[in-house]
């Protein structure tokens, strides 16, 4: 007599949206996102919305950029959370002087921003989404890499002209029309209230400026926070940005930085 075997039962693992794959793009929500954006520049969580309804598909590309890049299969394979490196006090306190991570501590001191901070803010809406799926970490990865490129652009946290100019860079290096959309928005609301195109020179110039510097997001960070800040900016071919520095100026002598 032959016993019969039970055989288990398995659950089928839920089914989450893939980020980045997504086709479609959702510009009602873009545009109802950026007007909120442009009323208060302070609401970051508008900057995620209008970047998961433009940038259908853009974080696969860059993923799979990356993977063709030199050394980017080990930072793929290490799949290594930023935000919670860049958070350990301690890491971040042992950076020499003049290294990009000694400037990434004075930047921390003098914002009072956070890797955590802004993991927080992207995760405001509790969006379904499969956190395990690469193209996942590596929209984690970008979203961590911010306020680095802040440090080795020189486009500084001042809002809404420095932020303008980097998310212009960071849609000439990334090709997110979210970017270019938060960067022509601003663009137009400096001309409505400046009645000058300073600003939106400036920001043109940032996106040149991403344009001919190297390809950032294929950089390995953790070995990047080391190297000294003016060497990486000649090896990555980071333009300084004079026309940023003059609206800097100009915007301070007519009180309207703010905008």
């Amino acid at each position: 007599m032959s016993a019969t075997v039970a055989q288990p039962q398995l659950s089928q693992p839920q089914t989450l949206p893939v980020p980045g794959i997504a086709t479609r793009r959702d510009w009602k929500g873009a545009w109802i996102a950026l007007r909120k954006l442009l009323q208060d520049g302070n609401d970051t969580v508008q900057v995620f919305r209008i970047m998961r309804a433009l940038n259908a598909g853009n974080g696969a590309m860059n993923y799979h950029r990356l993977l063709d890049a030199p050394g980017g299969g080990r930072i793929a394979f290490r799949r290594t959370e930023l935000a919670e490196l860049f958070s350990d006090p301690d890491y971040v306190a042992g950076f020499a002087p003049g290294t990009v991570g000694a400037v990434y501590r004075e930047f921390l001191r003098r914002t009072g921003y956070s890797a955590m901070g802004l993991a927080e803010v992207s995760q405001a809406d509790n969006v379904p989404h499969d956190p395990e799926h690469p193209y996942a970490w590596f929209g984690r990865r970008e979203r961590d890499i911010h306020d680095i490129w802040h440090v080795l652009t020189g486009y500084q946290a001042d809002e809404p002209l420095g932020e303008a100019c980097l998310v212009a860079f960071s849609y000439a290096q990334t090709r997110g029309l979210g970017w270019a959309a938060i960067a022509l928005g601003a663009s137009l609301k400096a001309r409505r209230v400046t009645g000058r195109w300073t600003f939106a020179r400036a920001v043109i110039e940032g996106y040149r400026n991403g344009k001919r510097a190297r390809w950032l997001s294929g950089e390995d960070y953790e070995l990047l926070m080391h190297e000294p800040i003016d060497r990486v900016r000649k090896r990555l071919g980071i333009p300084y940005p004079v026309l940023y520095r003059r609206a800097q100026a100009e915007l301070a002598e007519t009180g309207k930085t703010g905008l």
